[in-house]
C-alpha cells in the first residue's frame, strides 16, 4: 500500500510506503512497547523528526499541541541512550511549562522505556522536594522537569547535568510566557557540549527563535502544519464566536452551555474575581462548576482535577496560568469567556480538543468592539472564525426536551422500570395515562440539569460589520439578485406555479444566511441565482423555492457537498407537496 503525505518541513518525501515505526530504525525494545500501546503508524511530527534526532541532530520543531511530540522526542533519545538502568547522574533532561505536563510525559516516557528498564523521575514544584531529592539519589535515566524546580535542585547540588548528553525544551512558548526565560537560560548553559538539543513550541515568535539562535547548532527545522480540511469535510475543532454585550456574556454562556450540553468544558477566563463569579453564577444554574487559578494551593489544584476527570464536575473555569498543561481525554469543549489577547493563547487553548482524530468545539464569546482581535486571530491561523447567533430560548427548550426524550427512551430500552408500574396502575384509575405519563416527563425533565429560564440578550454585531454592510443585503437581495422573501416561504404558503421546496437542515443556529443557501446552489447545482424563489431560514433549518424541474438535481447536489463546512439533510419539503 502506498500513501502519499503532505509534508511541511525542510525535507520532502514525496509519496512513501505507509509509515511504520519499524522503518524508523528504533531499538525492539521500543518497538515491542510501541506495539503493545497499540501505535500502529507514527504520525507526521514523528515521521519528521525521529531520523533526525537519532542521526544526532539539534532540532526546532514547530507543531500544535496534541499532535505526537511527545513520542517525537522521548523514542530517539531512549533510542541513543547506553548504560539504562545503571548510572546515578541523568543523561537526559526535558525541561515542561507545568506539573501536569511534567507528569504526562514522565509516564509517556515510562511506558515506551520499560522494556529498557529506563528510570523517569518527574520533578516540579507542589511535591515536598525530600522526595525527589531521594529519588535523584538512588539514580535515575531522564528527568522531566519544570524550569523552575529544576534550578532549586541544581542549586542544591542534588541535580547534576554533567552527564547529560540531550535536553529537550518542550512547548516553549509556554514555558517564556509563565516567564521561566531566566531559568532555561541558566539551565541550558549549565549543560556541558557537546549534547543534543530539542526544542518544540506550537508557535514561533522572536524570543523562541533567539533561544534557537543562542543555544541549538545547525538545527534541523521541523514545521507539521495543521492539515486543513477535505472540501466538504467539517474540521476536526469547530470552531464559532458569538457577539454578546459584556453585561449579557453571563447569560450567554450558560444558554450555550445548555445548548450545547458538554462531555467536559474548559471555560478561560483573564481574571481570578472573574473565575470565581463565573463559578458562582454557572453553579447557581445547575451547572457543576469548578474553579482553578493561581490563589489556590497545588492541594486544591490536584482536588478539582481529581472532580473533572472523575464525572463529579464537567466545567472548569480556570484561568490560563493555572490552566497550561492540562489534558483532559474527555475534554469536548474549550470556551473563551473573553478574546484571547495573544492569537498563541488562542492556539493554545483549542488544541486541548479535538486531539487524537475526536472531535471538539471551540467557542470564544466576544464583545462588539473586539473584532480586531477575532481577526488578528483568523489571520494566524489562516481560518475564518465563523460569527453564530446565539441560540434562542425556544432552542434550548427543544434541545432540553430531545435530551429528555433520549434518557426516558434508554430507561425504556433498558428495561429496568417493572418496580415503577404499581405507580402506573394506582393511579390509571384516576386519571388518563396519558397525563400520568406527561407528568412523569416533566418530572424527569425538571430534574435535568439546566434551566428553562433565561433571560433576554439583544442581539448585536461586530462594529465593522454594522459599518460596512454587505450592499446586497442591505437591498434584500442574495447573490445574482435573487430576491429573498422569507416571509413567504413558510409551510403556510406553497410554492408558487412551477417551483419546488426544499428542506435544508441548517438553519440561523448554524450561521447559515440567505447567500449561502443561493450561492451553494448556484455552484453546486449550476443553477443562475435569479431562479431560485422564496427563501425563509428557522433556528433548525432552512426552506428555498427553486424550479420544479430542477429539484432533484438541486437535492443531490447539496447532498454531495457542504453547508457552511457541514453535511446537511436535504429533501423536498413535506409539508409543501400538493
Amino acid at each position: 500500500m502506498r500513501r502519499c503525505y503532505k509534508r511541511h518541513a525542510v525535507r520532502h518525501y514525496g509519496c512513501i510506503d505507509t509509515p511504520t515505526f519499524s522503518g524508523l530504525g528504533l531499538r525492539d525494545e521500543l518497538l515491542a512497547a510501541l506495539a503493545e500501546l497499540g501505535y500502529e503508524e507514527p504520525t507526521p511530527i514523528q515521521l519528521e523528526a525521529i531520523p533526525h534526532l537519532i542521526a544526532g541532530r539539534d532540532l526546532l520543531g514547530n507543531a500544535a499541541t496534541g499532535t505526537g511530540k511527545t513520542a517525537a522526542f522521548a523514542l530517539p533519545l531512549l533510542h541513543a541512550m547506553e548504560g539504562v538502568g545503571t548510572g546515578r547522574a541523568p543523561r537526559a533532561l526535558v525541561l515542561v511549562p507545568t506539573r501536569e505536563l511534567a507528569m504526562q510525559v514522565s509516564e509517556a516516557m515510562h511506558r515506551y522505556g520499560r522494556g529498557l528498564g529506563a528510570r523517569v523521575l518527574p520533578v516540579y514544584g507542589g511535591q515536598p522536594i525530600y522526595r525527589q531529592v531521594k529519588a535523584l539519589e538512588r539514580g535515575v535515566d531522564v528527568v522531566v522537569a519544570t524550569p523552575g524546580r529544576a534550578r532549586d535542585h541544581i542549586a542544591r547540588g542534588t541535580l547534576t547535568l554533567d552527564d547529560v548528553t540531550c535536553v529537550v525544551l518542550d512547548e516553549a512558548d509556554e514555558m517564556l510566557d509563565m516567564g521561566f526565560a531566566e531559568d532555561i537560560g541558566a539551565i541550558l548553559d549549565a549543560i556541558p557540549a557537546p549534547r543534543q538539543t530539542v526544542l518544540f513550541s506550537a508557535t514561533m515568535p522572536p524570543r523562541i527563535r533567539a533561544i534557537a539562535q543562542n543555544h541549538l547548532t545547525d538545527p534541523v527545522r521541523v514545521q507539521i502544519d495543521a492539515e486543513p480540511a477535505a472540501e466538504g469535510e467539517a474540521p476536526k475543532v469547530r470552531q464559532e464566536a458569538y457577539v454578546v454585550q459584556r453585561a449579557y456574556k453571563p447569560a450567554a454562556l450558560v444558554r450555550l452551555l445548555d445548548a450545547e450540553e458538554p462531555a467536559a468544558a474548559i471555560v478561560f477566563c483573564r481574571t481570578r474575581v472573574e473565575v470565581e463569579q463565573l463559578v458562582e453564577t454557572l453553579n447557581g444554574r445547575g451547572h457543576q462548576a469548578e474553579a482553578l487559578h493561581g490563589g489556590m494551593t497545588q492541594e486544591q489544584r490536584d482536588r478539582v482535577m481529581g472532580r473533572l476527570r472523575s464525572g463529579a464536575a464537567d466545567l472548569l473555569i480556570a484561568t490560563d496560568v493555572a490552566a497550561r498543561g492540562l489534558d483532559v481525554d474527555q475534554l469536548t469543549h474549550v470556551i473563551n469567556f473573553d478574546v484571547p489577547s495573544a492569537p498563541a493563547q488562542y492556539v493554545h487553548r483549542i488544541g486541548r480538543v479535538g486531539r487524537a482524530g475526536r472531535e471538539g468545539v471551540a467557542i470564544t464569546l466576544a464583545e462588539p468592539r473586539e473584532h480586531r482581535m477575532l481577526r488578528n486571530i483568523e489571520r494566524v491561523i489562516g481560518r475564518r472564525v465563523p460569527q453564530q447567533a446565539l441560540p434562542t430560548v425556544a432552542d434550548v427548550r427543544a434541545r432540553r426536551l430531545d435530551v429528555t426524550t433520549a434518557t426516558l427512551r434508554e430507561d425504556i430500552l433498558e428495561g429496568d422500570i417493572d418496580s415503577f408500574r404499581v405507580v402506573v396502575e394506582s393511579l390509571a384509575d384516576e386519571f388518563d395515562v396519558m397525563d400520568i405519563a406527561a407528568a412523569a416527563v416533566k418530572l424527569a425533565h425538571q430534574a435535568s440539569r439546566g434551566s428553562d429560564d433565561h433571560e433576554d440578550i439583544p442581539e448585536v454585531r461586530m462594529r465593522e460589520d454594522r459599518a460596512r454592510p454587505d450592499r446586497d443585503s442591505a437591498r434584500g437581495r442574495g447573490p445574482g439578485g435573487a430576491p429573498r422573501r422569507a416571509n413567504r416561504a413558510g409551510p403556510g404558503h406553497p410554492p408558487p406555479e412551477g417551483m419546488a421546496r426544499i428542506f435544508v437542515g441548517a438553519g440561523r443556529i448554524a450561521g447559515v444566511r440567505p447567500q449561502d443557501l443561493v450561492g451553494a446552489i448556484a455552484n453546486e447545482a449550476k443553477i443562475p441565482g435569479k431562479q431560485i424563489g422564496a427563501i425563509q431560514i428557522a433556528d433548525r433549518f432552512s426552506l428555498v423555492d427553486v424550479p420544479a424541474s430542477d429539484a432533484d438535481r438541486v437535492i443531490a447536489a447539496l447532498r454531495a457537498g457542504s453547508l457552511k463546512g457541514r453535511k446537511v439533510t436535504v429533501r423536498r419539503d413535506a409539508k409543501a407537496q400538493r
